[in-house]
């Protein structure tokens, strides 16, 4: 190695490294071996991939975080924009959750969130993408689920939240619900995650003013175009029952 290469390298003993160590530590993302008696790539490598699983986490319930969540909800739009298959976003709220803060305590919400979280878990499949959105709001990405479906997903899950009893402490436990708003993905059309959300929004919206514990879904838009419309766009040239009737192209691609 020359010299000039050498006086790049970095000694890791340098670098204050203990707090990133501490915090992957503590978070049980994953024990990050000591520096002592380690390959320096591995070590450093090791703390980079703790830290940037923890930058995608929510540190209360272990879902994704937001951050996490526009980055999935970004390439299921760029999917969905490609390939023309179904997407559901759910957005779930607790219902009353102020109530539970107010009359028992922010450590008992936070038990309360903790067990609808895992409650989710356990009802999504390991395609879809479980986010916690922020405060006592919840978000799911559910690729490939056909329109016939998304409802019966969506009650499924509220009747688990509704069927499972949040023990807060010794003596009390309280029955939460959620209300949950859908929106399907627009097929073939290249929309934004802020359009998505708010669709989804406006049904969980409606869920919780027709009285909260409900499922409000947005039916399917159709993004189709129609024979019509198609020959609005492409003239009298385009015929409905194919193309036959245009001139002939030779291979050169001139028509005769």
């Amino acid at each position: 190695m020359s010299d000039s290469a050498a006086s790049h390298l970095v000694d890791l003993r340098d670098l204050r490294l203990d707090t990133a160590q501490a915090l992957i530590t503590q978070s049980g993302a994953g024990l990050v071996p000591s520096l002592e008696g380690e390959e320096p790539v591995r070590y450093l490598q090791g703390l980079i991939d703790g830290l940037c699983e923890l930058s995608l986490k929510d540190p209360l319930t272990g879902l994704a975080n937001r951050r996490h969540f526009r980055a999935v909800l970004e390439r299921e739009i760029d999917r969905v924009t490609r390939s023309g298959e179904a997407a559901l976003l759910l957005m779930l709220d607790i219902d009353h959750f102020k109530k539970v803060n107010d009359t028992y305590g922010h450590l008992a919400g936070d038990v309360v969130l903790q067990s609808v979280a895992r409650t989710l878990s356990a009802c999504v499949r390991p395609m879809d993408t479980l986010a916690r959105y922020g405060g006592e709001e919840f978000a799911v990405v559910l690729p490939a689920c056909q329109a016939g479906f998304g409802r019966m997903v969506a009650e499924r899950i509220r009747r688990a939240v509704a069927n499972t009893p949040v023990q807060v402490s010794p003596s009390i436990e309280l029955n939460v619900t959620v209300s949950i708003g859908g929106a399907f993905a627009m097929q073939w059309i290249r929309s934004t995650t802020l359009l998505w959300t708010d669709r989804a929004d406006q049904q969980l919206y409606e869920a919780k003013a027709a009285g909260r514990n409900r499922v409000s879904i947005e039916e399917q838009p159709d993004s189709t175009v129609t024979a019509e419309e198609k020959s609005l766009l492409f003239g009298p040239l385009y015929n409905p029952s194919g193309w036959g009737d245009l001139p002939p192209v030779d291979p050169a691609g001139s028509a005769y």
